[in-house]
């Protein structure tokens, strides 16, 4: 059981989004750049949609789909990563955000942990000025981790669960660079190159160079991430575990009781009692 449930129609939305991100991510394997007129089109064209879909997500939370409590806790989260991140980007691949948003993906669901990866690079690009283009892939990049650990299986052993948690941050710390990747490689490389992207090959050779792309450019780097994430869950995750299950438990993110006055029949009253007499009094 998650500790923050998302109602329906947020779910539907989320769903949409991350489909949306998907495509985002993965359009050189389905569309030439020279479809758009330009060759740089297509990244911004997505860039936007990403920014257009983020905002709807969050007025459909903001409307209803989750109350006062939660987008407390939710701006607090985003306020923390966006504050841990200058600490570590930047230096050999080490990044300092992914542990929280594996650790509350976990505990406050998958729909809150997509939300905070999208919010917490956001408000970390409007503090180091990293505000680009590639920021809401980065937002989604990260959304994405958030999303898959909400949806890891549940497992009631701690002994279990850290382990499970910190090969997964490891695992995420790859994840985001390769879904990073794909946002500027069609444009990074000499097109003569055997990783470079070229439009018209088959799936399965553009594949094959994209691999390639990847382990050449960026596996040192996502290494350094996929490392910092583990250990981070490893060393502090027990007790960030603890710390947001007891504010779960205290905030009690549940729908609240509405009690309303029922407007049917008056109830049957009951025969008179010897303290309320119905009849005049006898002298």
């Amino acid at each position: 059981m998650t500790a923050l449930r998302i109602p329906g129609r947020a779910r539907v939305v989320i769903a949409l989004a991350a489909f949306i991100g998907l495509v985002a991510f993965t359009w050189p394997f389905v569309v030439a750049p020279g479809k758009f007129g330009s060759s740089y089109a297509p990244p911004l064209i997505f860039g936007a949609l990403l920014v257009l879909v983020l905002a709807v997500v969050i007025a459909e939370l903001s409307s209803g789909g989750i109350d006062a409590k939660a987008l407390a806790m939710l701006g607090v989260l985003s306020a923390v990563n966006a504050g841990l991140r200058p600490l570590g980007a930047g230096t050999a691949g080490v990044e300092t955000v992914f542990f929280i948003l594996v650790l509350a993906g976990r505990i406050f669901g998958p729909g809150f942990g997509f939300t905070l990866g999208c919010t917490s690079l956001f408000a970390s690009a409007l503090l180091t000025g990293g505000v680009g283009p590639w920021m809401p892939y980065q937002m989604f990049g990260c959304a994405f981790v958030g999303l898959l650990a909400g949806l890891l299986p549940k497992v009631r052993r701690r002994r279990v669960e850290v382990p499970m948690l910190a090969v997964y941050g490891a695992f995420s710390g790859y994840l985001f660079g390769f879904l990073l990747n794909l946002s500027f490689w069609p444009f990074s490389t000499d097109p003569n190159s055997s990783i470079a992207y070229l439009p018209g090959l088959p799936f399965t050779e553009q594949w094959h160079r994209y691999l390639l792309f990847d382990l050449a450019t960026s596996l040192g780097w996502d290494t350094g991430r996929a490392v910092t994430t583990f250990t981070a869950v490893l060393v502090v995750g027990p007790a960030v575990l603890t710390v947001f299950r007891r504010a779960a438990r205290r905030a009690n993110f549940e729908p609240t009781v509405r009690f309303e006055a029922h407007h049917g029949p008056a109830a049957d009253v009951g025969p008179p009692t010897a303290a309320q007499p119905t009849g005049p009094a006898h002298p």
